[in-house]
């Protein structure tokens, strides 16, 4: 669990979402904030630090399936980018609020500059997991780190994990992550979460692009501790995630129902929890069905086994039957070995 919190840390994405206006991003914290979240994550680039301005050939998006075909890096890059001269204001309302403010850098400056602020953690995007030298850089940090592992080979998250253990003993967090935007839920391969988690000892969780919570919540049950959310105030409104970003009722609904998950897996446990033994009362168990004299032998028709469990148990039914009472016995009267004759 990162930074002592109980249960799953759940992460809202801000990404590009605020449309380049200051107060939106003040709204969305403040929204993330009431929708029950531990933690807001930014994004700290600028076009010029994630990719060239070049408009032709490699640089521009075409995916066919992709939110963005056709578009520009550096124009795409330039309309998300959260300004840098925001982050503080914003890590600081954040922090107002009780909510952990951190973000992904994409670049060393990035890193340099989210150190001056006194970032308590990090977070690698998927796509950079690949960049060494940015890991490094993190990993000299000393702080805690998310990663995202997105398209990664094993080798490729080796690598990186090996980079960043070579400089910090920090706490280290893997996610498994779909980089498509948004994912497919047949796509996302949860059962891939207990085994980053065993093949590498870390921590895990997921960063879930796809609609909806339901992947989310099932990804608690495999492990996840960590659950990262795009965000939006309202996905009709637009942004550059709008698409696959929950809105501020939808990540309420997903931050109680992966905490309701979590605390329901428990332990392994066996006999009823310490709030069920008062319903133990409501068991079965044999009791006298019809008004029978002493002597009298005890049969199916005069004997039942009912609810509540104050008599013999069930199992003892073959070895009463045949057997003659001690006394007068009355219809409702739980049956005891001390009846018997």
């Amino acid at each position: 669990m990162l930074l002592d919190i109980k249960g799953p840390f759940v992460i809202a994405e801000l990404s590009g979402n605020h449309g380049k206006s200051f107060n939106v991003a003040k709204q969305m914290i403040y929204a993330a904030y009431e929708s029950g979240v531990d933690a807001i994550k930014l994004q700290t680039y600028t076009p010029d630090t994630m990719t060239l301005n070049v408009s032709t050939g490699d640089f521009l998006i075409g995916e066919q399936d992709s939110l963005w075909k056709g578009r520009n890096l550096y124009d795409l890059y330039g309309e998300a980018a959260t300004p840098w001269e925001w982050h503080k204001e914003l890590f600081d309302y954040a922090k107002s609020l009780g909510l952990i403010a951190f973000s992904s850098p994409f670049d060393l400056s990035a890193v340099q500059f989210l150190e001056s602020l006194e970032v308590p953690l990090y977070k690698v995007a998927s796509f950079e997991l690949t960049d060494l030298p940015l890991v490094r850089a993190i990993a000299k940090t000393g702080k805690p780190t998310i990663m995202s592992t997105g398209m990664a080979s094993i080798d490729d998250i080796q690598d990186a994990v090996n980079e960043f253990r070579k400089f910090s003993e920090a706490k280290l967090t893997l996610l498994k992550c779909t980089s498509t935007y948004p994912a497919r839920v047949e796509d996302t391969n949860l059962l891939t979460i207990p085994d980053l988690a065993k093949r590498f000892g870390c921590d895990v969780g997921l960063s879930d692009h796809t609609r909806g919570i339901g992947v989310s919540v099932a990804s608690i049950a495999l492990g996840a501790t960590v659950i990262e959310k795009h965000f939006v105030l309202d996905r009709t409104a637009g942004g550059v995630d709008a698409e696959f970003s929950m809105e501020p009722a939808e990540m309420k609904l997903l931050v109680d129902s992966v905490k309701q998950a979590y605390f329901a897996l428990g332990s392994v446990h066996y006999g009823g929890s310490e709030a069920e033994q008062a319903a133990k009362k409501y068991r079965r168990s044999i009791y006298i069905a019809k008004d029978i004299k002493a002597g009298m032998e005890l049969t199916s028709d005069n004997i039942r086994i009912v609810r509540p469990s104050l008599g013999l148990a069930p199992k003892h039914w073959d070895e009463v039957l045949g057997r003659k009472v001690s006394k007068d016995l009355q219809v409702g009267q739980a049956l005891s070995w001390d009846l018997l004759e």
